[in-house]
């Protein structure tokens, strides 16, 4: 789907984040615009997965604002979910359901319906071929980790935030996902990523914000 270059921005404005009495960042500002990635650098413990929760609006900064269409994604509440898909370091899907069902259900969980038939024609597309009906504890983790990057395929969300989203992938897939971003971001959509991966991006169409050098 093409959102169109009309659509509102990500503005990031001031944001401070504090774990325990440890400041992991202070007055980060920014802005993601339609048609942007922006990869996120930053060693481990410089707040990294702490800002992308932030961005969902999973936590509340220590100050600064986070605006959607320049309003504070507080306010916004459902308004700002409907655009927005968040995937996590965990996959978050139920080892006793199938691929299909756990696709079908983060779909209705996204708020939106998702037929079996596309459900099944989404995994194919990712590569799951063969694996559809079987219980996801069956798959390998690289398996599992398809199935829940398959709801980039199935959602139309303009805003996508990703936190590592090529761990336990294999070669191939890492390529298929690179794909599957560069053309969100191609058709308007924004994406913020996080990765270890010494991935390509996407050339004119990438930004980078780094946070501090400490380290965990």
């Amino acid at each position: 789907m093409n959102h169109g270059t009309a659509a509102p921005t990500l503005e990031i404005d001031a944001l401070s984040c504090v774990r325990g009495d440890r400041v992991l960042f202070r007055d980060l500002s920014f802005e993601v615009r339609p048609a942007e990635l922006l990869h996120l650098k930053g060693r481990n413990g410089t707040g990294k997965t702490t800002l992308l929760r932030a961005l969902a609006g999973l936590l509340l900064p220590e100050s600064g604002e986070v605006r959607w269409d320049r309003r504070n994604i507080r306010s916004l509440r459902e308004e700002y979910s409907r655009h927005l898909l968040y995937l996590g370091h965990l996959n978050g899907i139920k080892g006793d359901l199938t691929a299909a069902e756990n696709l079908r259900i983060a779909a209705t969980l996204d708020g939106f319906e998702l037929s079996e038939a596309r459900a099944w024609e989404v995994l194919g597309e990712i590569g799951l071929k063969g694996h559809e009906d079987l219980p996801s504890k069956h798959l390998s983790q690289g398996q599992k980790r398809r199935v829940a990057l398959a709801r980039l395929l199935a959602n139309q969300a303009r805003v996508w935030i990703l936190d590592e989203p090529f761990t336990a992938l294999d070669v191939n897939a890492v390529q298929l996902l690179q794909d599957v971003i560069r053309r969100h971001v191609e058709n308007g959509g924004m994406a913020i990523i996080t990765t270890h991966q010494a991935v390509p991006m996407i050339g004119e169409h990438t930004r980078t914000v780094s946070l501090g050098s400490a380290d965990a």
